[in-house]
C-alpha cells in the first residue's frame, strides 16, 4: 500500500472504505484485512503523535544578477550524454531553450567562450550577433 495520510480523519475514511469492500467480496479479503490492519496501526500512530505542520517546501535560490531578462547576462548550458559531454552551448537569460541547470556567466566570459570549438551559441536566441561577434 502506498504511504498512508498521517491524520485520523483520513485514515478513519480509508478503513471504513477497506471494511465495506472486505465485507462486500470475501475473495480478496485477507488482502483486505492485511490493509486494515496496516491503517488501524497508522491510525493509533496519528492518534498518539500531535501533528505537525508540514516543512515548508524548499525552492531553489534565484540568482538576482542574472535574473532572467536582465540585460547583458548570458548562461552557458552543459549536456552531458552517455557517450560524453556534448558541446556547451550559451544563451541569453531570456532564452526559452535552455534546457537542465544552467550556469550563469558575465558578457566578456560569453565572449571569450564562443571563441573555443567546443562551444556553440544558441541558434535560438543567437548571443553572438548580441555580443557583435560573426563569424
Amino acid at each position: 500500500m502506498a504511504v498512508l495520510p498521517p491524520d485520523a480523519r483520513r485514515l478513519r475514511a480509508i478503513l471504513a472504505y477497506l471494511e465495506a469492500r472486505i465485507a462486500e467480496n470475501e475473495t480478496v479479503g485477507i488482502y483486505l484485512r492485511l490493509q486494515s490492519d496496516a491503517v488501524r496501526t497508522a491510525l493509533a500512530g496519528a492518534e498518539e503523535t500531535p501533528r505537525t505542520p508540514p516543512a515548508p517546501e524548499r525552492r531553489r535560490p534565484t540568482l538576482p544578477s542574472f535574473a532572467p531578462g536582465h540585460p547583458g547576462t548570458y548562461v552557458v548550458q552543459q549536456k552531458r550524454t552517455p557517450d560524453g559531454p556534448e558541446p556547451a552551448v550559451i544563451h541569453t537569460t531570456d532564452c526559452t531553450m535552455i534546457e537542465g541547470t544552467p550556469h550563469p556567466i558575465r558578457p566578456h566570459e560569453a565572449r571569450a567562450a564562443l571563441t573555443d570549438p567546443n562551444i556553440e551559441p544558441c541558434a535560438f536566441c543567437r548571443p553572438d550577433s548580441e555580443l557583435g561577434i560573426l563569424d
